[in-house]
């Protein structure tokens, strides 16, 4: 979706299901920090907004947006997934282009990491990754001018918790 003239922060809160009952698992890079600590806040306070419970929302930390592939596999398969307690994951980071073709493999392997947790697995993994030119467009994504990207992922992971529950077999 693109982000110009769209404010990733709005949502209208009576078209969402309440999230009292959904528990949220949130993985989050630690690279490009100054972004992701936005990004987590966005998803925290919206999941919070839309009746999640505080103590329902589980955060790891992973290195860098690599390694969320990796974190997010390892909580759909945790404690919290074997008993239940985890109805959707989103998975937080930012990568910004550099001078190399470094960008485009870590994109391309998150990307594809997260599409493949989707496929094969269970539990709902909602890609909240930017993928910017520069800096300056990932603050504008993560609380900036254009809201925050990490609103629209929690907004989305309570819908498809609610998917995953309705669908249930």
């Amino acid at each position: 979706m693109a982000t110009a003239n769209h404010n990733l922060s709005a949502y209208d809160k009576a078209t969402i299901p309440n999230a009292k009952d959904f528990r949220f698992g949130i993985v989050v890079s630690e690279w490009n920090d100054e972004i992701t600590e936005g990004l987590w806040q966005g998803a925290f306070d919206a999941l919070i907004d839309c009746g999640a419970v505080k103590e329902n929302i589980v955060r790891w930390n992973v290195p860098g947006a690599f390694e969320l592939t990796y974190g997010a596999a390892r909580m759909s398969k945790s404690i919290y997934a074997e008993s239940g307690m985890l109805d959707a994951i989103i998975v937080i980071g930012c990568v910004i282009q550099g001078e190399t073709k470094h960008f485009d493999f870590v994109c391309e392997g998150v990307t594809q990491g997260i599409k493949d947790l989707n496929v094969q697995g269970d539990i709902p993994v909602i890609f909240c990754v930017l993928t910017d030119n520069n800096k300056q467009q990932s603050l504008d994504r993560s609380g900036g001018i254009h809201g925050n990207k990490g609103t629209e992922a929690a907004i989305a992971a309570i819908k498809m918790a609610v998917l995953r529950k309705d669908s249930a077999l």
